[in-house]
């Protein structure tokens, strides 16, 4: 099997000087900015923005051309342009090295858009934990204002953008966009009743497009290529190409970008396969909150977002997580319901009260006390959350519980019926002192 990577976004992530201004300018950087400013009505750039296939990368994979256009015209209202780079889905790692790497790229895809929107503010919400990105972006953004690509009158044009880099406190719950806008108004950071949406009622109540760091990183290329060449590194209806953050069980876990539409079973080949002496189990394909896939079904799937739904699961993030034959599921479900149960803001009945039976039911069978009657009342609990809160982390926590005891049953039926694990790699819990939190702590730590 030929394996190819098909560097777009991480094209220059080895160079040294890619960061810079320089750098980045040595790659017809900023060339994109101009032929839209210039050669380019709004409704233009929009328009070849749908006719790449970009969908958005943070999760959602909603078509991004069509977000933009929703935004109202000729309204007399103050439109928003905001960068959702709160980085937090468990397995996610693709953004921090475009920022830390390719800063301009993405400032030069927040003007494009900008202007597509006609917005004249935009903002990138980052994770405050992050300080050497933050640091990164604020001295990307000090480069491009110097040499006129952000201010007043951008190459001429008589377009303006200002750019704010804002900081956040490091809420998992501020990756969902409307409690982004609400940490950005400096409020507790809490996900809105929709509708209305963001582009009719978004930042400070106006007009507001949100789209993730990766997606806005795309849209140079597409203006300076074409959106058939995007989409022709794709498949239809999935075009361009996607970082996935490989990582678990695999011999060289990392970032690889590859063409939407490659085949898993190559993309795990490019990650050096399972580690020696190992076998594919299972796969998160797009990060923690999606349903798991066993290995076969997994084999037999390419990574794009139509092949992945069919199978099952969501792209998501693109957090492809893998786990090998000495994984206990039930344990692995342990982990994530409990990060759920920690991270739900607690604003809706069903996600707040719902993600804390979850976790404790699933720690009940993992310590050895777990009933028969345990599987079905998981089943009933991920279904009365699931649709029922207000923003998708409720979904976040009740997917991964219902698809690991559809494909793993047998594991959680053997930790009832047996106290132990099904895979030997669980040391019974009971009988012990401490608490499970101070457990699972320690072997974070």
């Amino acid at each position: 099997m030929t394996l190819k990577l098909a560097p777009v976004l991480s094209r220059a992530w080895d160079e040294q000087d890619s960061y810079t201004l320089d750098g980045y300018r040595r790659r017809d950087g900023y060339t994109a900015l101009r032929k839209a400013l210039t050669e380019m009505t709004p409704d233009e750039v929009i328009g070849e923005v749908k006719e790449s296939g970009l969908r958005g990368r943070g999760g959602g994979g909603f078509p991004t051309g069509v977000k933009w256009s929703f935004i109202p015209q000729g309204d007399g209202k103050p439109h928003y342009f905001v960068v959702n780079a709160d980085e937090s889905e468990p397995g996610t790692c693709k953004d921090i090295p475009t920022m830390l790497a390719n800063p301009h790229e993405l400032i030069e895809g927040i003007v494009i858009g900008s202007y597509a929107i006609r917005s004249n503010h935009a903002f990138i919400y980052v994770r405050g934990e992050v300080t050497h990105v933050v640091r990164r972006l604020l001295a990307a953004v000090r480069e491009a204002y110097a040499a006129g690509f952000l201010g007043k009158d951008i190459l001429g044009s008589g377009f303006e953008l200002e750019l704010v880099v804002h900081v956040g406190a490091g809420a998992y719950i501020c990756g969902e966009e409307t409690a982004l806008l609400e940490s950005l108004e400096g409020k507790k950071g809490m996900p809105r009743f929709k509708p209305p949406f963001p582009a009719s009622y978004g930042l400070y109540g106006k007009p507001t497009t949100i789209n993730n760091t990766e997606t806005f990183a795309a849209v140079p290329w597409i203006v300076r290529h074409g959106p058939d060449a995007f989409l022709a590194l794709g498949k239809p209806n999935n075009g361009g190409t996607k970082i996935f953050s490989v990582t678990g069980h695999v011999t060289r876990p990392g970032n690889y970008e590859v063409k939407l539409g490659t085949p898993f079973a190559k993309l795990l080949e490019m990650a050096g396969g399972v580690r020696t002496g190992h076998i594919l189990k299972g796969v998160i394909p797009g990060g923690s909150s999606m349903p798991v896939l066993p290995a076969d079904l997994m084999m037999e799937t390419d990574m794009d977002y139509d092949s992945i739904a069919k199978a099952g699961s969501m792209l998501g993030s693109g957090a492809v997580i893998v786990m090998d034959d000495s994984t206990c599921m039930v344990r692995a479900l342990e982990r994530l319901s409990y990060f759920y149960f920690e991270e739900s803001c607690g604003q809706c009945t069903p996600c707040r009260e719902g993600t804390g039976w979850l976790y404790r039911v699933v720690n009940r069978i993992e310590d050895g006390k777990g009933r028969m009657e345990d599987l079905a009342l998981l089943d009933n609990v991920a279904d009365n959350i699931a649709g029922r809160t207000i923003c998708a982390l409720g979904d976040a926590a009740a997917l991964p519980v219902k698809s690991f005891i559809k494909h793993f049953r047998d594991e959680f039926v053997h930790h009832i019926e047996r106290k132990k694990c099904l895979e030997g790699t669980c040391e019974p819990k009971w009988g012990r002192s401490g608490s499970h939190k101070e457990k699972l702590m320690k072997e974070a730590a």
